[in-house]
């Protein structure tokens, strides 16, 4: 692998990618045209969406504090629990998806059809530069148990 694409690995904290990625989203829509959709419907959809995404990221950051293991994405190899349970039964990465689904809530919102490359950006980003390293950290400090529950349970859903 290039060393510069190795040194964004674990790098940049998932909140800043967010951030880059819904500001980008923000420019997007001022510059192109807005679908047209009802407001009332178009919030409503958004607020449904991100209501979801905290749920997920909730749910998923109180599993990981209960068991007093790190919620610091740049340092995985600090876990000390491999957390099964809960939202962790459905998808290996809750906070992550919560990210992803606020994005998505983010694009529905703004009403342009150019801001849905965003979400994708950051899944195909975050997969690559932060969740990827963190299965080879957990996998070094969990084994067996951890290449097992990665066939139980999907990545993202």
């Amino acid at each position: 692998m290039a060393p510069a694409l190795q040194s964004l690995e674990l790098r940049v904290p998932p909140p800043a990618v967010v951030l880059i990625v819904a500001t980008a989203m923000w420019g997007i829509s001022v510059l192109a045209p807005q679908v047209a959709l009802p407001a009332e419907e178009r919030i409503a959809a958004a607020i449904l969406i991100a209501a979801v995404a905290a749920g997920f990221g909730l749910t998923g950051n109180l599993a990981f504090r209960r068991v007093k293991t790190t919620v610091n994405p740049l340092h995985p190899e600090r876990a000390s629990t491999l957390v099964q349970s809960g939202v962790y039964r459905i998808t290996r990465n809750p906070m992550y998806l919560a990210l992803l689904l606020f994005l998505l809530a983010w694009a529905v919102f703004l009403s342009n059809a150019w801001t849905l490359p965003g979400p994708l950006a950051f899944l195909l980003y975050i997969t690559r530069f932060q969740i990827v390293p963190e299965e080879r950290a957990l996998s070094a400090r969990f084994g067996a148990a951890y290449t097992a529950y990665c066939t139980r349970v999907r990545r993202w859903l």
